[in-house]
């Protein structure tokens, strides 16, 4: 695969807190619908409640990741399932002096059909995990707690 970019554009409003849009993902929308309030989180001086923050979208970057690699390894596995997903929790501490990030615990939750597929489900998701390019990316910590469930 080539390399690939992707934009983000950020603006400050006021106080601690900005928009982030994308121009790639903002064709065909004039009233900015695809972006996000970001701010600080109110854990810090002046940060915000209710708004997203940088740490809520580094927690989510690695949940989506972990699902959309699930979804891709489990259709090329042609894994029968009906739901899938994930609570997810980031870990944000002081080491050496300096926040970071140090852990972010997944929780997916994948609802199969039939119990046969229990196994072939759970090692689907350590595959995912383990495939996951933005956990790849990072150096904080990634745990997962997975649950699979046999559809009633």
């Amino acid at each position: 695969m080539e390399k690939h970019q992707y934009n983000v554009d950020i603006h400050w409003r006021q106080d601690r807190k900005g928009m982030m849009c994308s121009p790639e993902l903002a064709e065909g929308c004039s009233d900015n619908t695809n972006c996000i309030e970001v701010a600080t989180p109110p854990e810090f001086p002046k940060g915000m409640p209710n708004i997203w923050s940088p740490e809520h979208l580094f927690t989510a970057s690695v949940s989506s990741c972990l699902m959309t690699t699930f979804l891709a390894i489990a259709e090329n596995s042609k894994l029968d399932f009906s739901g899938f997903s994930c609570k997810s929790k980031g870990i944000l501490e002081k080491v050496e002096g300096k926040y970071v990030m140090s852990e972010v615990i997944l929780e997916p939750t994948v609802t199969i059909k039939d119990e046969k597929d229990r196994e072939r489900a759970e090692r689907i998701l350590q595959k995912s995990e383990r495939a996951c390019l933005i956990s790849n990316s990072i150096k904080s910590k990634i745990s997962m707690i997975p649950e699979i469930i046999v559809e009633a």
